[in-house]
């Protein structure tokens, strides 16, 4: 099967697609100023965008890995609008955990990988 990358720049792809598989590199969001509420939102607009363009959904997610700046500040307020988000019953195996971002106003970045069919 062929590898087919989307948006590949020197250092990393935002999506690679093998095996009917979608990997997306980790997702933030654009404006930086924002919540975590706020930037959960744009975080996940983006995941959508990415899904689509590469042929599947968020209800086909198989995994999720969450990174949060502060998991004592910002796991309530990214779950609000995560639970919001994910079609019923199409919840992934999904690790949440608190680490350094690349930057101090990055307040959480999403990974995930789902079934093209």
């Amino acid at each position: 099967m062929p590898i087919r990358r989307l948006h590949t720049e020197a250092r990393y792809s935002e999506a690679v697609i093998h095996n009917d598989t979608v990997y997306l590199s980790g997702q933030l969001a654009e404006d930086l100023s924002g919540d975590i509420r706020a930037q959960t939102r744009e975080t996940l607009a983006a995941i959508d965008r990415l899904l689509a363009e590469a042929g599947t959904d968020k209800s086909k997610l198989i995994s999720a890995l969450i990174h949060l700046k502060d998991i004592d500040r910002d796991y309530a307020g990214m779950n609000e609008v995560w639970d919001a988000w994910l079609p019923a019953g199409s919840a992934p195996v999904r690790t949440t955990v608190e680490a350094r971002l690349y930057a101090p106003e990055v307040r959480v970045e999403i990974t995930v990988i789902a079934a093209l069919s």
